[in-house]
């Protein structure tokens, strides 16, 4: 696989990383996750890597660039399903992880998302795609 989907559910995009991560497909996905964001003017990015069962120290920077590029591109970046053994790997590397904020799973995920995009004040008079 070169690329990872990237689907978009309505101001937000969703990432779900279903493959082993390597090191150019990171990189890769940072690229494209950074030109959908600017093409759709996506407020938030939620990322799934529940099936991601290492993650090293390369792969935790580049989630935190994403988080960086995406919030100097006005999005927010929550990061979802992390397995324990990835959370303990992150620490022992000493990886902060700064600018993502991180959900158990896609429910409190896109919670988060809407919570942060939707009810914010600035974002007053934005329509919610998830409101009924």
């Amino acid at each position: 696989m070169d690329r990872i989907p990237i689907l978009r559910l309505g101001e937000l995009l969703l990432v779900s990383i279903q493959v082993d991560m390597h090191d150019r497909l990171a990189l890769a996905l940072q690229d494209d996750l950074a030109e959908r964001i600017v093409q759709t003017g996506a407020q938030g990015v939620l990322i799934d890597i529940s099936a991601l069962e290492i993650v090293d120290s390369f792969i935790g920077r580049v989630l935190a660039n994403i988080a960086s590029v995406a919030r100097v591109l006005d999005a927010e970046t929550v990061v979802v399903g992390m397995q324990p053994a990835v959370a303990i790997t992150l620490v022992e590397l000493g990886l902060t992880l700064p600018g993502i904020r991180t959900a158990l799973d896609v429910n409190r995920g896109m919670a988060l998302l809407r919570e942060s995009v939707f009810d914010a004040p600035a974002a007053e008079g934005m329509d919610d795609p998830f409101a009924e």
